[in-house]
């Protein structure tokens, strides 16, 4: 059984494309390994195919932290040995690295309004929060 399971940040925006008829999205992530001086960063080459990597892609955009599991693998490419995921899943964890909160809310168009006719707004969903107490760990 072959399962790689990490998590890093995207060092780039992700790359659209098609393998035959399916889509395929390729984005590298950036691995932290080690701590002070024996740290070290492995970059892994990703690969992540079919209708769910047309939907992720506006959200693999570099600096987002991201947990991957798939399947290991390498590949050779002028000498050079290289890491490789055949991606099963993909979680977007949490924000870019400057403090984005990850999550935005995409702007609403409006609809041509008739003269005379009153603006009507949407209404704004609620938003839920956290309360320490309530998480269990």
């Amino acid at each position: 059984m072959n399962n790689f399971n990490f998590t890093g940040n995207l060092g780039n925006d992700c790359r659209q494309g098609q393998a035959g008829q399916t889509a395929v999205v390729n984005f590298s992530v950036a691995v932290k390994s080690g701590y002070g001086q024996n740290e070290q960063t492995i970059w892994v080459d990703c690969a992540l195919f079919g209708n769910r990597a047309t939907a992720l892609a506006p959200y693999l955009t570099k600096g987002q932290t991201v947990a991957v599991s798939g399947e290991l693998g390498t590949r050779e490419h002028n000498g050079k040995t290289y890491i490789t995921c055949k991606v099963n899943d993909v979680t977007l964890v949490g924000g870019k690295q400057q403090g984005n909160a990850g999550y935005q809310q995409a702007p609403q168009q409006q609809a041509p309004q008739a003269w005379g006719q009153q603006q009507q707004q949407a209404p704004q969903p609620m938003q839920q929060q956290v309360v320490d107490q309530s998480i269990p760990f």
